[in-house]
């Protein structure tokens, strides 16, 4: 049985649609959805705070099972990430190392269900990725559940942190102090990449306690926002570099005073409306900062990403971090678990199919 979840809008419920399977064409992969995780873009588009086409099924985050494949180099049985773009790898953006932004772009769990085969969200039994989909193999080590969210919020920090100079090897003379604002998903992870990475001083600030406290099981400082302890190193003006993933724009006067003259500030997670920077040209100029936007990835971050997860899935505990299982048809429970912020991802574990 093939069926999928159909979101019309915000107003609207959530509809199950038994359908069956398109036909296969060259260079697409049919799969089976064994895993996939609820991110917050698509919170904020049930929420009605993002605008996607509709009807769509949702969901980008996922570790699928190959069923038919007409790519070389993938075969069922085969388990896989994938990119959450597709794109035509030949126009001016992707020739620059930004497929994200491809002018022919296409976006899992972002598209109506009548652009392409219409099979493309991870809310469904299945999906079918397209010709120009990056793909790759997940190591049989890594559980499924700590996989599925690779392709999204990890190979995003991935892209983030490489935006920064490596702290590898015992002679390294570059910087070495990083500021992360926000304790969620994408926080720990950064604060896992840039302690691998050698990066020494690597904090992680937020008002949320319990969240911060993970922070030290991934190799960073926990800072509560707004602490006298807080304040006191903020001013001391002494990060070289200060990453954004918590979504909220009253953190960036924080960001630009923790920077010490000639750092970088990574902007991640304010991909909402609400976004207007209370910051003058003044104080980026006077401190000569850089100020960067990181919007997804490319082909090289997401295999950057699996790589470090299989290095590291022993070493970090990425499965605390989510939820018990829900099942597809159990899908506005699932939802309404990620909203309530209990998890840091709520996941929902195929059966014979399922979320």
């Amino acid at each position: 049985m093939s069926y999928r979840v159909v979101f019309h809008d915000c107003n609207s419920p959530l509809q199950v649609e038994d359908k069956e399977l398109p036909p296969i064409h060259e260079g697409e992969v049919l799969a089976k959805i064994k895993l996939a995780t609820i991110c917050g873009s698509d919170l904020h588009t049930i929420a009605g705070k993002r605008w996607t086409a509709t009807p769509s099924v949702l969901g980008h985050e996922a570790v699928v099972e190959v069923v038919h494949s007409r790519r070389d180099g993938l075969k069922p049985g085969d388990c896989i990430t994938f990119s959450v773009i597709d794109c035509c790898k030949e126009c001016d953006r992707c020739s620059r190392g930004l497929e994200q932004k491809c002018r022919k772009l296409f976006k899992y769990g972002h598209s109506a269900m009548t652009n392409m085969q219409g099979w493309s969200g991870c809310y469904a039994s299945h999906i079918v990725l397209h010709q120009g989909t990056f793909c790759v193999q997940i190591p049989g080590h890594i559980p499924d559940s700590i996989a599925a969210p690779i392709n999204c919020a990890v190979a995003t920090v991935v892209n983030a942190v490489s935006q920064l100079p490596s702290c590898a090897g015992k002679n390294c003379k570059v910087p070495r102090s990083v500021l992360i604002q926000g304790a969620g998903m994408l926080g720990l992870y950064s604060c896992a990449l840039l302690k691998e990475r050698g990066y020494q001083s690597v904090y992680c600030t937020d008002f949320n306690e319990e969240r911060l406290k993970l922070s030290l099981l991934f190799g960073g400082t926990p800072l509560t926002t707004g602490s006298t302890e807080f304040e006191h190193i903020i001013a001391g003006q002494s990060f070289d570099a200060v990453i954004e993933v918590c979504g909220v724009i009253s953190a960036i006067p924080d960001g630009v005073r923790a920077l010490r003259p000639g750092g970088t500030y990574l902007l991640v997670g304010l991909v909402h409306p609400d976004s207007q920077l209370p910051i003058t040209a003044e104080q980026i100029i006077k401190k000569c900062l850089t100020i960067k936007g990181i919007h997804n990835y490319s082909a090289e971050h997401l295999h950057s990403a699996v790589k470090f997860i299989s290095e590291t899935v022993s070493k970090y505990p990425y499965g605390m971090l989510i939820s018990p299982s829900f099942s597809l048809r159990e899908l506005p429970e699932a939802i309404k678990a990620a909203q309530s912020q209990q998890y840091l991802r709520v996941h929902g574990q195929t059966q014979q199919s399922g979320i």
